[in-house]
């Protein structure tokens, strides 16, 4: 049977098949589907495209695919939309809504405050098919594409452009808006102004000029509120647009018919509310006005960084110095940088000596010395001598290109306490609107004089002070900033829900080595066994470790170069993981470790105690050599605990954490450390595959668990923590496990970044706090619920004028974190 033009085609990736056999047992489980016309198996590729004459739940395919005994899921990619027009959390549940309808799509995530969604998607899931979903939603959207450090920010651009448009609509608003405020408004400033104008200009004419002007106010500055807010009713879908284009319009319908058709009316209800129109699409302008201009500072972070990279660069060639754009650089070219100018590339330093400024990068405030074979950052500033760097990266692929990325990433991404926000945010309108109409029929009917009036007053005060733009920024906009501010100080959130965890974690875990310590050791003592060698000893230890890559081996060949002394081949290398190595150098076999490793081979070290217990509780490392199977020799290396880390430490415990350390050491050497550090439990011998285990331990112990670690060795562990945070050392960001980055290597940076985690929750609940309360306060009060007992109703105007603010107020708040600095006691 061929398969027709109508007929669908589905693919999944399979996994588990080894054979031909295998293909044969998947292809006949998935034609068992009904529906399934055509299925081809791939083994090469491990993939299945299945076609169909009906659309087929792939749920039903993987589940056939299970029952044969293999794995299947369905091909996904992740892609980052731009979307336009949103300017309330009800715009963003209807962009998700309508996302999550388009098939293939398995889940969105969208921050108003970015105007972007992130979207994982089935293969089969065409771009096209996206921007025709959210356009049917009533939005604009567009693809972004990859970053590129040279390309005009269009958010910023477009948020500017935003800006001038508001503020030129708002200016156009209040111009046409004062005389009508002035006419009717008057007399509650001077009681005598009404009788003024009905002697001078007449109260017809009066009237006449409200209609021209508040008409030309709905007509022009309001426009941008009807043109998203009526096809948003139609398609009952209404937004906060929705709201303001009910609000104004009932007002100045209401006064127009006041107005023109009196007769309609009853004697005491024939008033007009032009003032109420105008002046709620002023203040509400002068809001949004306020809220784009903050919006634009919640950005400021990523802006800086896209700053950072200069547009040109001085490239070495055939002997002469040609200044090019950035763009015509590539990798391998030699650039060169005056004292003053900003590092256009990473590279390697090829000549010359100077300091370089890297605190945009790593939060370091010191300046960093470069030499010969030093890696320069791109971004960074050159400070004293001229440098040559040899280029190894350029555009996207920079260590500043990844950061922009990496804090992109976590300011688009959505918080679990958004949650909340999304389902009350769903319905919040449409409910507004029911309450509004429940306020102006309870008015109507059992409102005194001017009873329709009132209804109608307060109604539209009910539509208008809803405010769930305040909702929707609430949270998104402090992300933004706390992650912004985090990367300024050279703490990058990989996700935006770290933010979150990470203030509830209850102890901090630490690997010792290139963490706690400088993770450079160096060989202090060698002490060797007769009828040993020394010269022979050290002669073979360096021969088998510059064949490893663990930081004691590289201390023992360094010590090696020091002594002048050749290295020798070395056959049969075996790495063994926590234990250490061992080869065959010049005839005999090694075996270079720890103390287990011997105990492996069945050697007593009890010759070795007393030094051991000295190098031990020196926080000194002690490791053991045997040849051909008999004890040779002791090794001492010490490691050097970084400058930081006791204060990093200190700063832990003032925020009320419990502090751990995990080692592969002994573990008198890690209790002495331990004691020198004020760590509160240690956690020593650890073989670097028994420390996800040992972090699992502790979660059950303590709960939320933080791990640090270098982010080399400790993979498995980063990932079994809550989060994983990793020591970077200002090139290695892009470590896949940690949820956290310190650009540098300064333990404090732990400590700024659980403060700042704490201090962005905090600010979001605030925010959260204030929109929820602020509503949950004014509705009422907008409906009239105090004026039984109180007389007091609240005006449309102040309606406007406090819904505007709730959003300026939280946009505020959340810029507030801008001016975050940890606050650290040394005591």
């Amino acid at each position: 049977m061929y398969p027709s033009a109508q007929d669908h085609t589905q693919n999944l990736n399979i996994t588990g098949m080894t054979c031909a056999s295998c293909v044969g047992r998947v292809e006949r489980a998935l034609k068992k589907v009904q529906g399934v016309i055509d299925v081809s198996v791939n083994l090469a590729t491990e993939q299945a495209q299945i076609k169909s004459e009906i659309t087929i739940q792939a749920q039903q395919l993987i589940d056939a695919v299970t029952k044969a005994g293999f794995d299947a899921h369905v091909p996904e990619h992740s892609v980052e939309l731009d979307i336009q027009g949103m300017s309330c959390a009800s715009c963003v549940g209807r962009v998700e809504k309508a996302l999550t309808q388009v098939n293939g799509v398995l889940a969105v995530s969208i921050n108003l405050a970015t105007e972007k969604a992130q979207l994982r998607l089935t293969d089969d899931v065409i771009d096209g098919q996206l921007i025709q979903a959210v356009q049917k939603a009533g939005f604009a959207a567009n693809v972004v594409q990859a970053q590129q450090l040279n390309a005009v920010d269009e958010l910023t651009q477009r948020r500017e452009q935003d800006a001038q448009s508001l503020q030129r609509d708002f200016y156009i608003a209040l111009v046409l808006t004062l005389p009508v405020f002035i006419l009717e408004m008057g007399g509650h400033l001077i009681p005598t102004w009404h009788h003024w104008i009905a002697h001078t200009l007449g109260t017809s004419t009066s009237q006449w000029i409200q209609f021209i002007c508040t008409t030309l106010v709905l007509l022009f500055p309001a426009r941008r509120f009807y043109q998203k807010g009526v096809p948003a009713l139609l398609r009952f879908a209404p937004d906060m647009n929705s709201l303001v284009t009910l609000g104004t319009l009932a007002a100045y319908s209401f006064s127009c018919v006041a107005m023109f058709l009196p007769n309609l009316l009853p004697l005491n209800n024939q008033h007009v509310y032009f003032e109420s129109a105008a002046m709620i699409v002023t203040l509400i302008l002068l809001g949004r006005y306020f809220e784009a201009k903050a919006k634009g500072r919640t950005s400021a972070a990523i802006q800086h960084l896209l700053g950072l990279q200069p547009k040109t660069a001085k490239i070495i060639q055939n002997a002469e110095v040609l200044t090019v754009d950035i763009s015509q650089v590539k990798v391998g070219m030699r650039v060169l940088i005056q004292p003053g100018e900003k590092i256009p590339v990473d590279g390697q330093v090829i000549d010359g000596n100077s300091f370089v400024d890297e605190s945009m990068m790593s939060g370091e405030p010191l300046a960093v010395a470069k030499k010969t074979g030093d890696i320069a950052i791109a971004g960074t500033i050159n400070q004293q001598g001229t440098l040559t760097v040899q280029t190894t990266a350029v555009g996207t692929d920079t260590v500043l290109a990844q950061i922009v990325r990496l804090v992109e990433q976590a300011q688009t991404s959505k918080l679990p306490i958004q949650s909340l926000v999304d389902k009350v945010t769903m319905w919040f309108v449409p409910v507004v609107m029911a309450l509004a109409l429940l306020t102006f029929i309870v008015w109507w009917l059992y409102g005194p004089q001017p009873a329709l009036s009132l209804a109608l007053v307060n109604a539209v005060a009910v539509l208008i002070i809803a405010c769930p733009c305040a909702m929707g920024l609430a949270t998104p906009t402090s992300i933004m900033v706390g992650t912004g501010r985090g990367a300024e100080l050279g703490i990058l959130f990989k996700q935006g829900d770290a933010l979150q965890h990470l203030q509830q974690a209850k102890v901090v875990a630490f690997d010792k080595t290139g963490t706690l310590t400088e993770g450079k050791p160096s060989l202090t003592e060698l002490d060797v066994l007769a009828p040993f060698d020394q010269t022979q000893i050290l002669i073979w230890a360096a021969s088998i470790e510059q064949k490893s890559e663990h930081p004691i081996g590289t201390a023992v060949v360094e010590y090696a170069q020091v002594q002048q002394i050749a290295l020798l081949e070395v056959e049969q290398f075996h790495a063994l993981t926590g234990y250490g190595v061992q080869a065959v150098v010049d005839g005999h076999q090694i075996h270079l470790g720890a103390a287990r490793l011997m105990q492996q081979l069945g050697l007593s070290l009890s010759v070795f105690d007393e030094k051991m217990q000295q190098a031990a509780n020196a926080g000194q490392t002690p490791i053991y050599m045997a040849v051909d199977g008999q004890l040779a020799a002791m090794l001492i290396v010490a490691d050097a605990i970084k400058t930081t880390t006791a204060s990093a430490i200190q700063y832990l415990h003032q925020l009320g954490l419990k502090i751990v350390m995990i080692t592969g050491d002994h573990h008198l050497t890690a209790q002495a450390i331990a004691k020198q550090l004020d760590i509160d439990e240690v956690v020593a011998e650890v073989l670097p595959a028994q420390k996800a285990k040992t972090i699992q331990k502790l979660q059950q112990h303590y709960g939320t668990l933080a791990f640090v670690g270098d982010g080399i060795n400790d993979a498995p562990a980063l990932a079994a923590a809550d989060i994983g945070i990793a020591v970077g050392t200002g090139t290695d960001i892009a470590i896949e496990s940690a949820d956290v980055v310190l650009m540098s290597g300064n333990l404090q940076g732990v400590g700024h970044a659980i403060a700042l985690s704490k201090a962005t929750i905090l600010n979001i609940k605030q925010n959260l706090f204030w929109a929820f309360v602020y509503n949950a306060a004014l509705i009422p009060v907008a409906a009239g619920a105090l004026y039984p007992a109180y007389g007091i109703l609240l005006s449309p105007m102040f309606a406007a004028f406090a819904m505007a603010m709730s959003s300026v107020f939280v946009l505020g708040n959340a810029l507030r974190l801008k001016r975050f600095n940890a606050v650290f006691s040394q005591g």
